[in-house]
């Protein structure tokens, strides 16, 4: 088995991706397997060299290794690009010109639409069908395109290792975006079969992408690895752990003086891997890790280290 943990370099890593990346280095670990990191910098006006310099070293600092170089998805374009050419042969691609606001129009109107079933936010067709004289005309008034992949709407079912069995529906996902930069569903799916990926891990925010991914490793002859979809940390509103929540990232707490000690015994409280007042270094907690003992339900910032 080799697992992965693969940020996007948009910023400080806060709780609730250490407590990822912790779960997927001790399932890793616990099978004595690989564990690789990943860079998921696409977009290279929001992601930054520095960025992925300080996730690598809190990832370090709180006691987490990793086998042979990071490997960084914007050094991968040519590889993302061989795969949607294997599509278009497959006649299994087509342009897209709508703007966000029109495909959120769409969205809002897909309830009473014959688009059948989506996703969470999923692609209504809307330039699906459009004629050689209609993509002419969008091309004239000089929209970009993205590419799509053009799907029978299938449902998609896995078997998460926590969630359990998950079935949903695909939408016709963006490959590549309007700027010709690929899209995240088709580089990771390339990625985690070249790199040999067998387990992902990962937060469960993600879980309605899966069947997206999974469809496209079937189309592209890639072996499906095994899911791990990990509850999120929330803040103390019950939104999912951001930077309006304040001391979020070891840094932050660092300097409220919270030392990189109590955050691991946080983390591993929270994982059910540590009882109140225990301080264990990751790597004690491999022998105490088991997938099936994690805990089902979301984690709040109100019980984070700082208190």
């Amino acid at each position: 088995m080799t697992g992965r943990f693969a940020p996007s370099p948009t910023g400080e890593l806060h709780l609730g991706n250490l407590r990822t990346a912790l779960v997927a280095w001790l399932a890793a670990r616990k099978a004595d397997s690989g564990f690789i990191v990943r860079m998921e910098d696409l977009d290279r006006v929001t992601s930054s060299v520095e960025h992925g310099r300080r996730q690598l070293a809190d990832l370090a600092t709180i006691g987490l290794d990793w086998d042979g170089d990071v490997v960084r998805q914007s050094d991968r374009f040519e590889r993302y690009r061989e795969a949607i050419e294997v599509l278009e042969e497959r006649g299994l691609v087509y342009p897209c010109y709508c703007t966000r606001r029109e495909i959120r129009r769409e969205i809002e109107a897909a309830a009473s639409a014959p688009h059948g079933e989506l996703p969470p936010d999923g692609y209504p067709g809307t330039c699906r069908d459009l004629t050689r004289s209609e993509r002419s005309e969008r091309e004239a008034l000089g929209r970009p395109a993205a590419l799509r992949l053009r799907t029978a709407h299938e449902q998609i079912e896995i078997v998460d290792l926590l969630a359990g069995v998950y079935r949903g529906p695909v939408d016709d996902v963006v490959l590549q975006r309007g700027d010709g930069v690929p899209a995240y569903n088709l580089a990771v799916v390339v990625d985690d079969a070249v790199q040999g990926v067998t387990q992902v891990v990962r937060g469960d925010d993600l879980l309605s992408s899966t069947p997206r991914q999974v469809l496209l490793q079937r189309l592209l002859g890639l072996s499906t690895p095994e899911y791990l979809h990990v509850p999120l940390v929330l803040g103390p509103d019950g939104e999912r752990l951001a930077k309006r929540h304040g001391a979020v990232t070891l840094s932050q707490l660092g300097e409220g003086g919270v030392s990189v000690a109590d955050v691991v015994a946080w983390l591993a409280t929270s994982l059910g891997l540590a009882g109140p007042g225990e301080r264990l270094v990751a790597r004690e907690l491999i022998g105490r890790f088991e997938t099936a003992k994690l805990p089902r339900h979301a984690v709040t910032m109100s019980d984070h280290p700082s208190g």
